[in-house]
């Protein structure tokens, strides 16, 4: 009778468990991808860089199938991975576009006149980009910065530029 009761209690608990993530997946979730400013960069000219964004949903197969509606970008963040103890003094203005097979690209968050000597910075958010559903439920996930130095760097160094989306659950 324990080992029926504890078993319950188990399979119970992983129940709710995988319902809560999924909530938490279908409700906020993440995309991240990387910059390389080289050292060669000039200082006071847009130079764009693209990257293939990851994010939690490609472990579960994808977004195509997705029950969620009324995406919008929540948050948008910069911040150094290297070098360590790296800021973001150099950075003159930061864009943040995302796009995906078949869609055109959307402004999603920007900064400009950045006097920033930390190693992270929030953007302002687009809030005129609209819904985002056909974006994110599409294949191949594509962020595009664009980013102007104020002067040249002294050695490479990698951004990553981490954005959250909200959504609704389709009922």
């Amino acid at each position: 009778m324990k080992n029926i009761f504890s078993a319950a209690i188990i399979v119970s608990t992983a129940l709710v468990s995988c319902g809560t993530v999924q909530s938490v997946i279908q409700n906020t979730f993440p995309y991240t991808a990387n910059v390389l400013v080289s050292t060669g960069v000039p200082a006071n000219k847009e130079v764009s860089s693209t990257a293939t964004a990851t994010n939690v949903q490609t472990w579960f197969g994808g977004n195509n199938n997705a029950q969620i509606k009324d995406v919008r970008i929540s948050d948008a963040k910069i911040s150094v991975v290297s070098p360590v103890g790296g800021n973001l003094s150099a950075l003159k203005s930061v864009k943040v576009y995302i796009s995906s097979t078949g869609t055109n690209e959307r402004l999603v968050a920007s900064r400009s006149d950045i006097s920033s000597n930390s190693s992270s910075l929030n953007l302002d958010l687009n809030n005129e980009t609209g819904f985002l559903d056909e974006v994110v439920k599409s294949t191949g996930v594509t962020v595009r910065t664009v980013y102007e130095l104020k002067n040249q760097t002294s050695s490479d160094m990698n951004l990553k530029v981490a954005l959250n989306f909200s959504s609704v659950p389709v009922r």
